[in-house]
């Protein structure tokens, strides 16, 4: 199980929609995510894995990340936060 201090991702929205593509790209069904999660809370949630979420929300949402976003994104609820006012 990951990092999970905080309020839990839920199973809706875009919670959900972000949820469901870490467990694809990490190949977890099992994961939880919140919102201080971070890759060091997260076994095969390395360099490779990372670019694959990114690309995998990208298509998810609709949206394209800077350069600069693809790494900046402090923990997983600043990345929620961006995705949701994206999807707004």
């Amino acid at each position: 199980m990951s990092g999970t201090t905080g309020d839990v991702l839920g199973e809706d929205g875009v919670d959900g929609r972000v949820l469901r593509v870490f467990r694809e790209v990490l190949g977890d069904e099992q994961l939880r995510l919140s919102d201080s999660t971070t890759a060091r809370d997260v076994p095969g949630w390395d360099s490779l894995a990372h670019i694959n979420i990114m690309f995998s929300l990208e298509s998810e949402f609709g949206v394209r990340f800077t350069d600069a976003q693809l790494t900046s994104f402090a923990d997983v609820g600043e990345l929620r936060r961006f995705l949701t006012a994206a999807a707004g």
